[in-house]
């Protein structure tokens, strides 16, 4: 018997593997290498199935602290670990181990063995039987995992249940098909009803993984959802974030979300100070009165899962995975933005919003959700109004009216913005209404698109000084020296607010670190890269110089730079500066401290001016809660990438043009025909702006309508509606030098 596999000896082996209740890598391939000798995987597919199955025999298997199972165990090794098994129980391998693995050690001390887990897959899933067994495991497995999270706290109580998770997400194949249909779904379920404080440690457990495995659990559950949502019909009735199944799957692609943040590049640190909060009032504001105080509740909202981990999006320099990854867009075509805002700020405990895993959604989709929640303060601006004014017998104000005079528009915005500011904020989350001293035109967003337009060609003429402008990188920065008072700041800064919160598009040119700051952190070394990039290549190379730094460099941590008037200014980076030579040991320091000067220190006054007047606006609006700074730049001054194909596709005809007219043909053939500047000034002309909106220029909405028959006159433009009066010219090249001469020389509201 102890030289042929007789059936006596794997009967006796069939008996042994029906009384494993965990499994190793021992044991996994002892049961291989005996199924292989005899061509029956019937054992092999019984233990398998007893253990994945079972939550208590899963959690206990792939101890770190078993043996390594050798490579490739030949026929001899096989008998003698099944006469081992018949002595000690095929359990032994996995029980309580004699000494403790150093590998314990690691961020999240998990007992299991990562290594022998993906060895095991790699031989099991190669054999067909298995594939079927495992899926049929898992449905019998989570719906019993599901009930222990959600009513017996099994993690509090032993937190080696995470076990499970770790396991069967290791599996290579959960993606496929067969897992699709129920498995996965359910297992997502099951993980989604885990504590905080478990997915906590299963992302710190999944950032050490690598970039391979951590993009296929993110495409894991990224095929899920998209599966789900394409295999269904969802509508304003059928809403999506009623699919149980789409929504654990954005839970637990949460989870590795913040996996990739973690496993990236991470700056927890240099955050800006906050603001402090004004103290809370006990008296019942007309909000609560109202009912209402749900939907304008102060204060940012956080993550749970963020705050366990210590980490944010804005905290992340350079991930694992880049952040358009983990945008669906299956989803974000189905999703319906005004109910998802509801359940987002008012039924939050009860109902689940896409906005509160804002990674998932696209910037046009969050753009939907932050105009609903502008839109919805306007109106709640405006009943206020209506209430106070019954109240007093005032007449009702229910915009936030501007009148200004062209020739001094900086002086009147200023002066009226800020007595609104110090009498009554909230003024400035009503709709915006522009209007210019002795012109008529009624403002439906053109007069303030011109506005902005105005203000912004004052502010950053170079000749005020308030910024310093780089003809290289075409950036402005904030003017160290300035002259300027703060209000002139706080103005670029309501400003900047006033454009986001009023849906406008701003052709400002701000390097990342201005957005990155308003949305809470410091400037450091990187960000010199583009907003100070002669300064940043000069400290990389003095990081990266392999001589003698104090010798051949001769810098100390005193620095020079120029004032307003071209003089040089001295500064101490530390203590009596001048007498500190920068060396090897302390040339980071120098340029961090340098860093820090440049982007924070020397501009502390003018940015705390110009972030104030930004807040003004935007500080109860979930901007910082579902936007990036790299969004948030993209909110302020569109793309500047313009796709004029899709403009023609989305424009619309009026007064008796078509597509088919040939007018209409000969005006997209000159476009198209367009070199880039040109086709900025048209849009300019146009629209009012020369960028593109959120989403491109197809959700533009451009009108070109009839504006009479064959004529000298030039074409003229409704800003406000981005409409087009377009005189049926008799030729292509006379459309063409009347359009030219239009857009190159046109100024003003609708006038020329």
């Amino acid at each position: 018997v102890s030289h042929s596999p007789g059936p006596p000896l794997f009967s006796l082996f069939s008996c042994v593997v029906a009384d494993v209740h965990c499994l190793s890598e021992n044991t996994v391939c002892m049961i291989l290498n005996a199924c292989e000798e005899r061509g029956d995987y019937s054992a092999l597919t019984r233990a398998i199935g007893k253990v994945f199955s079972n939550a208590e025999c899963l959690m206990k298997s792939f101890r770190k602290d078993e043996p390594k199972a050798a490579e490739n165990l030949d026929s001899k090794k096989s008998k003698e670990l099944e006469k081992q098994s018949e002595k000690t129980g095929a359990s032994s391998t996995a029980s309580t181990p004699d000494e403790v693995s150093g590998e314990m050690s690691n961020c999240c001390d998990l007992t299991v063995d990562i290594e022998a887990v993906r060895r095991v897959y790699a031989k099991l899933l190669s054999i067909e039987q298995v594939e079927a067994v495992l899926v049929n495991a898992i449905i019998y497995l989570t719906p019993n995992v599901e009930l222990d999270l959600e009513y017996l706290d099994v993690y509090e109580v032993n937190p080696d249940y995470l076990n499970i998770f770790v396991i069967v997400m290791e599996n290579g194949n959960l993606h496929s098909p067969e897992y699709l249909e129920v498995a996965l779904p359910q297992f997502c379920k099951a993980m989604s009803k885990l504590p905080v404080a478990a997915l906590a440690r299963l992302s710190k457990l999944w950032s050490t993984y690598g970039l391979s495995h951590l993009r296929r659990m993110m495409e894991t559950f990224q095929q899920l959802i998209t599966f789900t949502v394409v295999s269904n019909e969802f509508d304003a009735t059928n809403l999506v974030n009623d699919d149980e199944t789409v929504v654990a799957a954005t839970q637990c692609l949460k989870v590795v979300f913040y996996a990739s943040i973690l496993g990236g590049d991470v700056d927890v640190e240099h955050n800006e100070e906050e603001e402090e909060e004004e103290a809370e009032s006990d008296e019942l504001t007309l909000h609560e009165l109202l009912g209402e105080e749900r939907l304008y509740k102060k204060g940012p909202r956080v993550d749970p899962l963020e705050e366990e981990l210590g980490v944010r999006p804005v905290d992340s320099r350079k991930p694992l995975l880049p952040f358009e990854d983990f945008v669906n867009e299956s989803l974000n075509d189905v999703v319906e933005m005004d109910k998802d805002f509801t359940f987002f700020k008012v039924n939050a405990e009860t109902k689940f919003s896409f906005q509160s895993c804002p990674f998932i959604l696209s910037v046009i989709t969050k753009s939907q959700g932050l105009y609903y929640d502008n839109r919805i303060r306007m109106y709640s601006e405006r009943r206020l109004t209506a209430l106070y004014s019954l109240a007093q017998g005032q007449q009702a104000n229910p915009y936030l009216k501007l009148k200004v005079r062209r020739d001094h528009i900086i002086d009147d915005a200023l002066v009226r913005l800020e007595m609104i500011s110090m009498e009554n904020p909230s003024d400035l989350k009503k709709q915006l209404f522009v209007e210019f001293e002795g012109e008529q035109g009624v403002d439906e967003g053109g007069v303030s698109k011109e506005f902005f337009q105005l203000v912004l060609e004052e502010i950053f003429n170079p000749d005020i000084g308030m910024f310093t402008y780089d003809s290289d990188t075409k950036l402005f920065w904030f003017n160290s020296s300035s002259l300027e008072n703060e209000a002139q700041y706080t103005l670029i800064g309501i400003v900047l607010g006033l454009a986001i919160y009023n849906n406008c598009i701003l052709d400002v040119h701000f390097p990342m670190v201005v957005y990155r700051k308003l949305m809470g952190k410091k400037g450091t070394y990187l960000d010199l890269s583009d907003s100070h990039p002669v300064l940043y290549q000069s400290l990389k190379g003095l990081l990266e110089h392999t001589g003698n730094v104090e010798e051949d460099m001769m810098l100390t941590f005193q620095i020079s730079h120029t004032d307003l008037f071209g003089n040089p200014v001295l500064y101490d980076l530390k203590d009596q500066g001048d007498q500190i030579p920068v060396t090897e040991d302390n040339r980071q320091e120098f340029v961090d401290l340098y860093a820090d000067y440049i982007l924070n220190t020397s501009v502390e006054r003018q940015f705390k001016a110009f972030k104030k007047g930004f807040l003004m606006v935007t500080n109860e609006s979930p901007l910082k809660y579902l936007f990036r700074p790299e969004e948030v730049e993209l909110l302020i001054c569109g793309s500047r990438k313009l796709d004029f194909e899709a403009l023609e596709k989305t424009t619309e005809y009026d007064g008796g043009y078509s597509t088919d007219s040939q007018i209409i043909k000969d005006f997209w053939e000159t476009i198209h025909s367009f070199g880039e500047e040109q086709k900025r000034l048209f849009l300019q002309f146009t629209t009012g702006t020369d960028r593109a909106p959120v989403g491109g220029l197809g959700k533009l909405k451009m009108i070109i309508a009839k504006n009479g028959s064959d004529t000298d006159r030039l074409p003229t433009s409704h800003t406000c509606f981005n409409a087009l009066l377009l005189p049926e010219y008799s030729s292509k090249e006379k459309l063409r030098e009347r359009l030219l001469k239009a857009i190159t020389y046109a100024k003003g509201f609708g006038m020329l």
